[in-house]
């Protein structure tokens, strides 16, 4: 089913669309769809009945990361098969496993993008791989290419800025934890060096959550 973006999600993205259902693989703590219930994880067949129509910007794998290491390579072919029947539409995958996005032939038209909340280790956190590792996938990738801080989490100035910069996006979004976790969080006026800094980088699109924290 191809359903309408709504939330807290991405403002540019217009629909979101999960053939990959269930407890994504990297179990990270704050994860929004921890407050659903988490059945095992499958793939939904019916869902290669959708039409994705066009001139869509659809968030392919919003509610579970399809390319996790556990994620079954015919699964991934499946839905990339599926998004080439679709061609006039903008696709975002994104992921925290994105070494994962260089053995596949991904459409022209997709936006690739992973998380980096920090630039610290946060493995008591995730399972997924460490964001330095993500950072460094983000850097071999050559397709168009996004980064999301969110939940952001107290980094090193100088060091986040280097690794926006060698990964080179067309642009960043920037946001908070807004479900009370807990999370070590920089303080307000770091947040705004940041913001500064990468507004020379690239574009930079702040959500709201994250009026909590700058203001």
């Amino acid at each position: 089913m191809l359903n309408k973006q709504k939330g807290n999600m991405y403002p540019w993205v217009t629909h979101t669309w999960n053939i990959v259902k269930g407890k994504c693989p990297h179990d990270c703590e704050y994860c929004y769809m921890k407050l659903y219930p988490q059945k095992d994880i499958r793939f939904d067949v019916s869902e290669l009945k959708t039409d994705l129509g066009r001139g869509n910007t659809i968030f392919a794998g919003s509610s579970c990361d399809p390319w996790a290491e556990a994620i079954p390579q015919d699964w991934l072919i499946q839905i990339l098969k599926h998004c080439y029947k679709y061609p006039n539409n903008t696709y975002l995958f994104q992921s925290k496993n994105p070494s994962r996005f260089e053995l596949y032939p991904i459409p022209v038209t997709a936006i690739l993008g992973t998380t980096i909340e920090t630039n610290r280790h946060i493995g008591q956190f995730s399972k997924a791989p460490s964001t330095e590792e993500r950072m460094r996938a983000m850097v071999r990738i050559k397709n168009r290419k996004m980064v999301s801080i969110e939940p952001i989490m107290d980094f090193d100035l100088a060091e986040m800025v280097i690794w926006v910069r060698w990964i080179n996006p067309e642009f960043i979004s920037i946001g908070a934890d807004s479900k009370g976790h807990n999370l070590p969080e920089p303080p307000a006026d770091k947040i705004k060096q940041l913001i500064e800094a990468l507004k020379e980088i690239t574009e930079v699109k702040i959500k709201d959550n994250l009026k909590r924290l700058s203001q």
